[in-house]
């Protein structure tokens, strides 16, 4: 059988030139700053979102950790989104491995966050409360719908920050994304920003890793945390050769991933009962709802669609998340939407 996954886009393989290049990548050393590879796609990082510096980390949610604990000591806050990556899917690891604390604001449906909701998140300066030292923004924003944020807005929530002496923080895994959404140049959706995330493993199609951005002062503080926390990769040349050909060559496909959501989308909503939801489609993202009145739950049709070879997310009791990436073809659309109609039918 063949299987369409649109679980995530951090179900991607590598492509083959990314076999290759990984085959052949010069290795030194990492820890002792030594591999050259891994030296190349840090420098190629930085160049490309705007920022003196990169960190090459195993994952995102290492990067994002990184950053919050080079801002900040045990007992500060940190102010997010209920709606972010960092609170809802981390593993409360600010919490628990850095003692910071979360001070969390309503993300609108937009994925943004009020404007006064983060300037009246800043604590005053007083011993009973925590000190208030990071604002973390999202972009796109997942729980959202996938949804890009504008550089206006950007600009706005960072000023709110600056007001109050907040670092800024951006989870950008997919920051491409949303840069290729807006037709911008990535530089321009991170310029106003302290730090930057961004994944290669997920619509960049790299098998491991993302990268932290941002000054080098701030990168040598997170290359510490990095150590701390157990990321040191040695020979990590082989994975950051498949991050080279990402940055190089996978970042203007992207657009296809979304066109193949905005079909996908187009299609399922001519299905009885099935419903978008989240503003869908966003960037390479669909989030679906299933009438109440199928009387079927969101895990008995996603056992339903695997049985014909179709992987999706489920979200919540009559919820699903589909997401485009690399491997899901032109042809791969048609074959979805028969059979999201077929599973129906069963």
């Amino acid at each position: 059988m063949k299987w369409i996954d649109l679980r995530s886009d951090t179900v991607t393989l590598p492509t083959e030139k990314m076999r290759e290049a990984m085959s052949n990548a010069e290795l030194g050393d990492d820890v002792y700053g030594e591999d050259p590879t891994v030296n190349r796609l840090q420098a190629m990082a930085a160049e490309r979102l705007g920022k003196e510096a990169a960190l090459f980390v195993p994952s995102g949610t290492m990067g994002n950790l990184a950053a919050v604990l080079t801002y900040c000591g045990r007992g500060d806050e940190a102010i997010m989104g209920d709606c972010a990556h960092t609170f809802l899917y981390e593993g409360g690891g600010t919490a628990a491995l850095g003692g910071v604390h979360p001070r969390t604001i309503p993300n609108q449906t937009d994925g943004t966050l009020l404007i006064e909701d983060i300037r009246h998140a800043v604590r005053a300066d007083d011993p009973h409360f925590p000190r208030s030292k990071l604002l973390i923004l999202e972009n796109t924003q997942n729980k959202c719908g996938g949804i890009s944020i504008s550089r206006d807005y950007m600009l706005e929530a960072a000023a709110a920050a600056r007001e109050n002496d907040l670092a800024i923080h951006l989870d950008g895994a997919r920051i491409f994304n949303a840069a290729v959404d807006q037709e911008v140049p990535v530089a321009d959706l991170v310029d106003m920003v302290d730090s930057v995330t961004f994944c290669l493993s997920k619509g960049l199609c790299a098998p491991v890793g993302s990268v932290l951005c941002g000054s080098r002062d701030f990168i040598e503080g997170a290359h510490r945390i990095r150590k701390q926390l157990g990321g040191g990769m040695r020979q990590a040349g082989i994975l950051a050769a498949a991050g080279i050909v990402a940055l190089d060559e996978m970042v203007d496909r992207l657009v296809e991933d979304h066109e193949h959501a905005r079909a996908l989308a187009e299609g399922l909503v001519k299905v009885p009962g099935i419903r978008l939801d989240k503003g869908s489609p966003n960037t390479n993202m669909v989030y679906i709802e299933l009438a109440l009145e199928l009387g079927i739950s969101a895990d008995i049709y996603a056992s339903e669609l695997k049985d014909l070879g179709i992987l999706v997310g489920v979200t919540g009791p009559r919820h699903l998340r589909l997401v485009c990436h690399y491997w899901i073809r032109d042809d791969d659309i048609a074959a979805i939407v028969t059979g999201f109609r077929n599973a129906l039918a069963a």
